[in-house]
């Protein structure tokens, strides 16, 4: 018996599917920042310092980087179409599992896991994006993509002045409520998908696997998004753990106030990321820029926001400080669907191993800034200097790719 022809699918199904994957980002940091919207009240039903809860992150961070070594390479050999949905259950369990814990130990395992089945998103989305977007639609894909990180922890802030109240504890309920969502995320994505969805046709003369990735993994471009990536996850990371606590330690913001305009600043890097995707766009179309061309002028521009971290040390509460910090989210946010157009555009094969190793390595990298970050608090009192390195640090990402990355074979 003959199997069924492939069904027929509609121009505007692939960003249908996109809009999947924005969801799919949100849910991933819904339940990634909602420690974060609830840090104050954790750490002070724990009875914890800056230090333990920058370790909290520290160990979300390195279980991160495994699990993105693991799921990147998992990613290209087994097919998303069940890969991601298991991930995604996964990282909802346990996210589900924190609101139950009652010690510090409980709070460091979920974090740990959380972090280890969150690694498992990145890998999978972008081969999905790759799977169905051109070469030109990408970077709107990604941002697409990649903005949902800023819908998540829109929502999240939100949910907590919902659901908190004076009771102690009243934090938990909210990781069960994000947790059901990512089950419900599982039913939508086996529905409107089948694996043939997903496959790409491998051309006959590429090399081995095995050598093909080495030659990558030794090049100079490998490692000129390598450290794009360090500055781009450094900014990003420590706004996102850290600025609930800055508004209320260090500029005396109410909670109520602090959540509301944390909901506020992550709709500014929303903005800003789907900014980039349009944008570069833009770029290609109006001045003849190659879609690599275009990604590097994006990159910069969004570095010159985060940028504005200098003036934080100058400003005390009030709208201008405010709306620094959302021109930062904005910048920061931004920085993102460049990166992965430029993992894109290492390797048409190993998209996912590459997604993997790189995550592998920043979050290796950058997650004990979290701990470091908190003993400067814990010993100075104040969050600006750290905020103020943080915001610079996308820089790292604009020499390196000048240096690394030879602009005449791609501009």
């Amino acid at each position: 018996m003959n199997s069924a022809p492939p069904a027929v699918r509609s121009p505007s199904w692939k960003w249908w599917i996109t809009g999947l994957l924005l969801l799919a980002t949100t849910i991933n940091y819904m339940d990634r920042v909602t420690l974060a919207s609830a840090s104050v009240r954790v750490t002070r039903e724990f009875g914890l310092n800056d230090t333990q809860y920058g370790n909290l992150e520290l160990a979300f961070g390195w279980a991160f980087a495994a699990g993105s070594l693991i799921f990147g390479f998992l990613s290209d050999r087994w097919s998303v179409y069940l890969l991601y949905p298991a991930v995604l259950a996964g990282w909802s369990l346990t996210g589900m599992s924190t609101g139950w814990t009652h010690d510090y130990s409980g709070l460091l395992i979920c974090r740990t896991l959380l972090g280890f089945f969150e690694a498992g998103h990145w890998p999978c989305a972008l081969k999905t994006t790759f799977a169905l977007l051109s070469e030109k639609d990408r970077t709107m894909g990604n941002s697409v993509l990649q903005s949902g990180a800023s819908v998540g922890a829109v929502i999240t802030p939100q949910l907590m002045k919902l659901l908190l109240t004076d009771q102690p504890g009243s934090w938990r309920f909210v990781f069960t409520a994000v947790g059901v969502t990512g089950f419900l995320w599982v039913m939508a994505w086996l529905i409107l998908l089948r694996p043939r969805d997903l496959v790409l046709a491998r051309p006959v003369t590429e090399v081995n696997d095995s050598q093909g990735l080495l030659n990558i993994l030794c090049s100079r471009k490998f490692w000129a998004v390598a450290l794009l990536i360090v500055g781009t996850q450094t900014v990003w990371h420590i706004y996102r753990v850290w600025l609930m606590k800055f508004l209320q330690t260090g500029r005396g913001y109410e909670e109520k106030a602090a959540l509301n305009f944390n909901s506020l600043y992550f709709i500014a890097t929303d903005i800003g990321c789907i900014c980039a995707g349009l944008a570069s766009i833009q770029i290609i179309r109006r001045l003849g820029k190659s879609p690599h061309g275009a990604r590097r002028i994006v990159y910069a521009a969004a570095c010159m926001l985060t940028s504005l971290s200098l003036v934080i040390p100058f400003l005390g509460k009030g709208r201008l400080l405010l709306s620094i910090l959302l021109l930062i989210g904005a910048g920061a946010l931004a920085l993102f669907p460049c990166y992965y157009s430029f993992v894109q555009e290492l390797s048409p094969h190993h998209v996912g191993r590459l997604t993997g190793l790189l995550s592998m390595f920043v979050w290796g990298v950058t997650s004990p800034l979290h701990s470091l970050f908190g003993m400067l608090v814990d010993y100075s009192k104040n969050y600006d200097v750290g905020l103020v390195i943080a915001g610079l640090a996308p820089w790292i990402g604009v020499i390196a790719m000048a240096t690394l990355w030879k602009r005449s074979a791609e501009s």
